[in-house]
């Protein structure tokens, strides 16, 4: 709860009358969509996701980065790119995740976005897996004056945790997270906000006690447990969580598995924001992680002529109708 506040502080003090008139703006054509069945949008993106780079240095098993299995062209933003996607949602946005697939930190110019965007009074966010805490990033981190840093981190011990995070060094990634957290504290800073996150599999949900013992002790400000994306679920996977507290999905008894949240004709996310790829393609949400559904391109039009164009229109329209063909829709909990 003291994390959230603290969060909630910052945020307000980056709000203006127009972010949040354009977030009730937004908010209220959602509802009005969901009760007439026809798509309308009366505002412009609250949230965006833009992705620094798509080279990661880990392998994990359920992600394109890992599996270097992208279907779609992979690289790194340009910082013109960024500051350009900044300028023109500025007034309007109110969170920042700066970070898509990847790892951000392999960017050279990560920070220096991340200190763009806050000049320009946006709340930056982004994830990280934690072996580029060195140092030389930690100093250049509180400068930048980024707001949150999710750290993911599946496992207490190097063996559970380097069975998903392929080629990690959980030593490297606790020793960069302590070192954080205790340059902040003699600075006397309270941002960035660390949250801690722990992908739950039925590899690792045996060490849920131990992670959160851990966590308390190095001062965490926030511990998430989270459910894991599996793509072939339908027939298991050792990666399901035998507690279904844990999991997305559930057994349906005859060997196979289901979603455990029914898909419903409705999502907050395709009014609320959207998503950019390093090369300035805008898509619906991060479900979408090869680029299935291009609503634009930057360098050919605006994000506000593209967040209104046909091509969005059809697809929120798709969704209100019949949500479940909409293949990222598939597997997604929300």
């Amino acid at each position: 709860m003291e994390n959230k506040l603290h969060l909630g502080r910052a945020l307000m003090k980056y709000m203006s009358f127009k972010k949040l008139s354009n977030y009730i703006m937004l908010f209220t054509s959602y509802h009005v969509s969901r009760i007439t069945g026809k798509p309308r949008i009366w505002g412009f993106p609250t949230t965006l996701s833009i992705e620094p780079t798509t080279s990661c240095n880990l392998r994990c098993p359920e992600c394109p980065s890992g599996l270097r299995s992208f279907s779609r062209p992979t690289g790194m933003i340009e910082e013109r790119l960024f500051q350009t996607i900044i300028d023109q949602s500025k007034d309007y946005l109110t969170y920042l995740h700066i970070y898509f697939q990847g790892e951000p930190f392999l960017h050279p110019g990560f920070l220096k976005m991340v200190s763009y965007a806050d000049n320009n009074r946006v709340f930056t966010s982004t994830s990280t897996n934690a072996h580029y805490l060195s140092e030389k990033n930690v100093a250049a981190i509180f400068d930048s004056g980024l707001k949150q840093l999710i750290v993911s981190m599946d496992g207490i011990t190097q063996e559970i945790y380097e069975d998903y995070r392929i080629g990690g060094n959980l030593e490297k990634v606790k020793k960069g997270l302590c070192l954080l957290l205790e340059k902040r504290k003699e600075s006397k800073l309270l941002f960035p906000r660390i949250v801690l996150q722990f992908l739950v599999t039925g590899k690792n949900e045996h060490q849920i006690p131990a992670l959160k013992s851990w966590a308390k002790e190095i001062g965490v400000d926030e511990l998430q447990l989270k459910t894991t994306q599996i793509y072939d679920y339908q027939n298991g996977s050792p990666l399901i969580p035998t507690d279904h507290r844990y999991s997305r999905y559930l057994p349906k008894g005859d060997g196979t598995w289901k979603l455990k949240k029914q898909i419903e004709n409705k999502c907050w996310r395709m009014w609320q924001g959207a998503v950019f790829t390093w090369d300035g393609r805008m898509l619906p949400c991060c479900f979408d992680k090869d680029g299935q559904h291009v609503m634009g391109k930057i360098e050919n039009k605006g994000i506000k002529e593209i967040w209104r164009n046909e091509n969005y229109a059809g697809f929120r329209r798709q969704l209100l109708e019949d949500r479940s063909q909409i293949d990222i829709c598939k597997n997604c909990t929300e």
